[in-house]
């Protein structure tokens, strides 16, 4: 099949073709072409196994091969594309070679090409490996490119009788390379001022005697020998006779003393409404030597020191010096330390080593001595966000908990979280609460609409939100509303609520529009934590889930490669799907992962062989991403489709369990991350991706009216963890 779409591909590019099989090495012919440039590629998605970086121009056999003998143990398909919309390079060889080693050559492809001179940027368009790329460097004939181009200048403006330009003066620099031609030209004004690459003609009107120096670099890096042009510029005729107005300020951060800490700004400025400013200049200290002023002026050293500061305009009028005084400090001793931390668990203990009732959790933290003191203190209770601690924390539900806590200091430093456990039993050794549903969300959300009240729990040990029900089949709205109702009334008679949490939990459950007609079935668990739901999943691809003692399952840990774990029993059409997700990838990275739906069965398929990129290529993945660098789709996105960015969502908390709901009607996407709509795509046309994949199968096959439900394990450091699961039909 890669060979075909290959084949198709090169014909439509208007490319001869030269295959190769696996193993033979196309550098031993060269009667095809004069020079034979290898591009390589394994498992990596950073960067090309081998790649060259200069060839000559003329003709060329380009070998692209990404196999087992290359180092692709994952079957990972990857392209060699030049690019072609970018002015910056070479436009002419249209290339986009698709090669993995299940393919009809085993991996290895060749095509031949005409190169000219300059350079081409190639790159893999696979989603996810856009960090593989390069840029090839052609020089002209048969040997390397070694001569610099010639840079010529030429000065314009009005003249006087001396040949002084009147106001101002215009440099114009040019520049030829016959060779890989010219990349650029620059420019510095004065003897030792920095070299900026030249746009446009160089405007110089400040009066006096000028250097203008230029040079020009070629593509194959070549630098021309520096030149210059000399000049000089006088005022046009003015009778004016007003000296420039000068002021400056100092800035920086200070210490209570007034003192500035490591180093204070100094910024001048001079106003002149006659001949306008020509100059301004500045001293520091008594007998400092005068400079010119081109910038604020930084002042590291510690001690008082006095900057002095003066201007003259173009009629050569000298405003009369002036001066600024102030006192540098060195900082003190930067804090690099985070704060300690203790806790204590208190209450009463049964013979087990159990607490009785409640658990009292307190939390302390010590910066020590010296350092910028403790900022804050936080808790995360059984893997829930962290929470700002501001009292003891007071525990009253039965079963097994972990508490997590750190702190962080002034200067910024956090401790590493740490953690300890206890169980609570209810008085009377009652067993924990039988709660009509699962919901441990920081606020009560009945379906999507958030209350904003706090999903406490109550005295029966349920927490609200595992009181309303708003998962279960309700025939009708005006029944759900009873139940929830009814459940307010005995929470507010309890004191759990107030009159204002009850109005708030009644208005979302109004909203939420449960048991409405099109909404009146319940949800199906899909994998409740059980090994007989988790047996109903199967694994296909790379990669892993493994179920947890908690209920959860965790992807990536025990075999590398990208995969997918489906459910395969049915398929769906419209519905709506609720999960918990949570971003467990090691040390300061994210995890990447996504849900997969409406793919078509995956053991019945003509790409059978690669199942996993039946769901990829076929399907939809609502992605489960927020790095902020790397891949551009972030979470709530419908990859490849539909973007949402960092700015637009906001980052999913790391380490946090959120929750996610899929709703899709017809072909319209709803994406919602912890009660907030965050995404809405309406599949209506195909891939955004620039340039567009080579493997897209095109509109069509991606409007299925129906599918199959996945979810995706990335590799071994993308650890991503999921838990309950839940469908229902609309």
């Amino acid at each position: 099949m890669w060979a075909a779409l290959l084949a198709a591909l090169l014909m439509m590019l208007g490319l001869q073709t030269a295959t190769s099989t696996a193993g033979e090495t196309a550098s031993t012919d060269t009667t095809a072409a004069a020079q034979v440039l290898t591009w390589t590629a394994g498992d990596g998605i950073t960067e090309y196994t081998s790649a060259p970086t200069t060839a000559v121009a003329g003709p060329a056999t380009i070998v692209f091969e990404n196999s087992a003998a290359t180092g692709n143990t994952t079957g990972m398909p990857h392209t060699l594309t030049f690019a072609t919309s970018d002015p910056e390079f070479n436009n002419d060889v249209q290339l986009n070679i698709l090669a993995n080693p299940s393919d009809a050559q085993g991996g290895k492809h060749t095509a031949e090409v005409t190169l000219t001179p300059g350079r081409y940027f190639y790159h893999c368009t696979i989603p996810g490996h856009g960090e593989m790329q390069g840029i090839l460097t052609v020089t002209e004939g048969s040997g390397e490119d070694t001569t610099a181009p010639e840079a010529t200048a030429k000065v314009t403006g009005t003249q006087n009788a001396k040949g002084e330009y009147v106001g101002s003066a215009s440099v114009v620099v040019e520049a030829t390379d016959a060779g890989s031609g010219v990349d650029r030209i620059e420019y510095a004004i004065g003897a030792d001022g920095a070299w900026q690459p030249y746009t446009a003609p160089v405007v110089v009107d400040q009066v006096g005697a000028h250097t203008v120096r230029y040079r020009a670099l070629d593509k194959a890096g070549n630098v021309s020998a520096d030149k210059s042009v000399e000049f000089t510029v006088v005022a046009q005729p003015s009778d004016d006779t007003t000296a420039p107005e000068t002021s400056a300020t100092v800035d920086g951060e200070k210490n209570p003393d007034g003192a500035y800490i490591d180093m204070a700004t100094v910024t001048v400025t001079a106003s002149d409404t006659g001949s306008g400013v020509n100059t301004i200049e500045y001293a520091i200290g008594a007998d400092g030597a005068w400079q010119a002023y081109t910038g604020p002026v930084m002042v590291h050293q510690a001690g008082t020191h006095t900057v002095r500061y003066r201007a003259t305009d173009k009629a050569g009028n000298a405003a009369a010096e002036k001066s600024v005084e102030f006192t540098v400090v060195a900082a003190p001793p930067q804090d690099t330390t985070p704060p300690a931390t203790g806790v204590t668990v208190e209450g009463t203990r049964n013979s087990d080593g159990a607490y009785v009732g409640d658990a009292t959790v307190t939390i302390s933290a010590d910066d020590g001595h010296g350092g910028s003191g403790v900022a804050g203190i936080e808790y995360s209770l059984d893997g829930g966000p962290y929470l700002a601690y501001t009292a003891p924390v007071v525990v009253d539900r039965a079963g097994r908990h972990t508490l997590a806590y750190r702190a962080s200091d002034k200067a910024g430093n956090t401790s590493a979280p740490l953690t300890t456990s206890f169980t609570v039993v209810a008085d009377g050794g009652v067993p924990a609460p039988n709660c009509p549903e699962y919901d441990e969300r920081l606020t009560v959300i009945v379906g999507t609409v958030d209350s904003g009240v706090p999903n406490r729990v109550t005295n029966n040990r349920c927490r609200i939100g595992e009181l309303i029900e708003d998962e279960k089949e309700w025939t009708s709205q005006a029944l759900f509303l009873k139940h929830v109702q009814s459940v307010l009334d005995a929470l507010q008679g309890e004191g759990v609520i107030d009159k204002r949490e009850y109005r708030a939990i009644n208005k979302a459950a109004r909203q939420s529009g449960i048991g409405k007609p099109g909404q009146t079935e319940g949800y199906r668990k899909i994998l409740d934590g059980t090994e007989e739901s988790f047996a109903q999943w199967e694994q296909v691809g790379g990669g892993s889930f493994a179920l947890n003692p908690d209920g959860s399952i965790t992807s990536g840990t025990t075999k590398p490669g990208l995969g997918m774990l489906w459910f395969p029993e049915r398929k769906y059409g419209d519905f709506s799907l609720k999960l918990q997700w949570r971003d467990d990838a090691p040390g300061t990275g994210n995890a990447n992962s996504g849900v997969f739906v409406r793919f078509p069965q995956v053991h019945d398929h003509p790409e059978e062989s690669r199942p996993e990129w039946v769901a990829i290529k076929y399907g939809h993945e609502v992605q489960a991403f927020d790095s902020p660098s790397g891949d551009m789709y972030k979470s709530g996105s419908i990859y490849g489709f539909d973007r949402v960015g960092l700015a637009g969502a906001g980052v999913t908390q790391k380490g946090t369990w959120n929750d996610y709901e899929i709703r899709v009607v017809d072909q319209h996407y709803s994406v919602y991350r912890n009660g907030v709509l965050i995404n809405e795509f309406d599949n209506t046309g195909g891939q955004d991706f620039t340039p567009p994949r080579s493997d897209d199968p095109g509109t069509d096959g991606r409007r299925f009216a129906s599918g199959y439900i996945g979810l995706q394990v990335h590799g071994t450091t993308d650890v991503v963890s999921y838990r309950d699961v839940r469908i229902r039909e609309l």
